[in-house]
């Protein structure tokens, strides 16, 4: 499929090294390089980066995502919190995002060792914002309390689709489940602000979408992100349309039409991809 000329993107690339230098100095992880992100080196070069907690294998083998798949990854690296935390504090990062691997694997799907992170993060950093985006912890909503109890600024979870092409691109995750998840976040009270974020350009349709902000907005979500799906290599989801400038349009239009707090919904967009900018106009408003 021809990539179209609406979605070329100049890349803004300035200084990269202090970014990649005080990542692999502490030998972390970020799903800006994991994902092979399109907006990875711009990031950088902002001095800004996602933290992909808990290694770099994931147990679950979902068909959008480039993460490597393992079924018994590592134990989670006990230095990590800190080495998370002091990376922040060198990038003088005043809105910290961290997301993590599935950890099926172990017994509290790694909740325990996320709390732990945002603890190291909020003593260093206490200044900073911080967002995080979460695995569904096998729907065990004791441990989703575990993390909320951290009262971190944004609590993020991808619904990722619609709910037709959920069970063909997710694995194990279902669409409902997403939507329980986002809803009892919400409800909590524990966090300023819920997020998701979905893809397009699965074979979803216009309707299809206007259907699943609709459903987010009724989880009580605040903020949602919007882009193109780019297919990470050959082996995973293909690419089944290039959406147009006008059909984001069309997104962003219905979903303030229905009252959502925040949309950000282009191209390019992913789910933490100016997440700063992002809690600043959800603040605004």
């Amino acid at each position: 499929m021809k990539f179209p000329s609406f979605l070329r993107k100049k890349l803004q690339i300035g200084p990269l090294n202090k970014t990649i230098e005080t990542i692999k100095k502490h030998n972390l992880h970020t799903v800006c390089t994991e994902a092979n992100c399109p907006n990875r080196f711009e990031c950088f070069s902002k001095k800004t980066a996602t933290f992909l907690a808990l290694g770099k294998k994931c147990t679950r083998s979902c068909a959008f995502c480039d993460i490597d798949f393992e079924k018994k990854p590592k134990r989670p690296d006990p230095k990590e919190p800190l080495s998370i935390a002091k990376s922040a504090k060198l990038l003088n990062l005043t809105h910290i995002v961290i997301t993590m691997v599935t950890r099926d694997d172990l017994e509290d799907k790694g909740a325990k060792h996320l709390c732990k992170i945002i603890k190291e993060v909020k003593k260093l950093n206490p200044k900073s914002t911080i967002e995080i985006l979460t695995s569904d912890f096998s729907n065990r909503f004791d441990l989703i309390d575990l993390v909320l109890d951290q009262r971190v600024d944004i609590f993020n979870y991808n619904i990722e689709t619609v709910r037709r092409i959920s069970p063909k691109i997710r694995h194990i995750a279902t669409y409902e489940n997403s939507l329980k998840i986002l809803k009892y976040a919400k409800e909590s009270k524990k966090v300023k602000f819920v997020k998701s974020g979905l893809m397009v350009g699965v074979g979803e349709t216009k309707e299809e979408i206007f259907q699943t902000i609709k459903d987010l907005k009724d989880a009580n979500v605040d903020i949602i992100t919007i882009g193109q799906y780019l297919s990470p290599n050959k082996k995973k989801y293909p690419i089944k349309a290039f959406v147009t400038p006008k059909k984001f349009q069309e997104y962003k239009d219905f979903a303030k039409k229905i009252g959502i707090r925040t949309i950000y919904a282009d191209p390019y967009v992913r789910s933490s991809y100016n997440a700063k900018i992002i809690l600043n106009k959800a603040l605004s408003k």
